[in-house]
């Protein structure tokens, strides 16, 4: 599984130009999906995504999380993350899961994104509470999308969870 982290200070995604999910300031990760992805995959990514200290703190160093800074996190599904280029100049899609395969692991992604994302920790008076955090906008599996975004930074970070 591979995924494309660019922190923004906006993103939207349009499908026959109508906004399906739109972010202010946090994460837009894109995501890509090969034939032997399975939970252990989406688990290490979640994690990764959740914990990745590539937001400025009070002294402009990166150190703080998407969690910490309260942002929000745009998840798009795109298979060309597989693109083999090696041979010719159109590129080859055979190491992207076909849609039967990825589609599942998309949502179970999104899914788990979302319960790791859904609640975060802070404290109140000297006592651990917890309050309910934004929902993870998406586009939608296997439509055409139009992707606007402004780059933070600009910051972009690429993870595969096989390496």
């Amino acid at each position: 599984m591979r995924a494309v982290i660019q922190r923004v200070l906006s993103a939207s995604v349009a499908v026959d130009g109508k906004i399906n999910g739109a972010i202010e300031g946090g994460l837009l990760v894109l995501l890509g999906i090969t034939h032997d992805d399975t939970q252990a995959d989406i688990d290490h990514l979640v994690r990764k995504i959740c914990g990745l200290r590539i937001f400025p703190d009070a002294g402009g160093t990166m150190n703080l999380s998407v969690e910490d800074v309260d942002g929000d996190i745009l998840v798009i599904s795109q298979f060309t993350l597989y693109a083999q280029t090696k041979k010719g100049n159109r590129p080859s899609y055979m190491d992207a899961a076909r849609p039967e395969v990825a589609e599942p692991l998309y949502e179970a992604f999104v899914s788990s994104l979302s319960r790791s994302f859904a609640t975060q920790k802070f404290m109140q008076s000297g006592v651990e509470a917890r309050k309910r955090h934004k929902q993870i906008q998406t586009g939608i599996f296997g439509a055409d999308m139009q992707v606007s975004l402004i780059n933070d930074g600009p910051v972009t970070i690429i993870l595969d969870s096989k390496s």
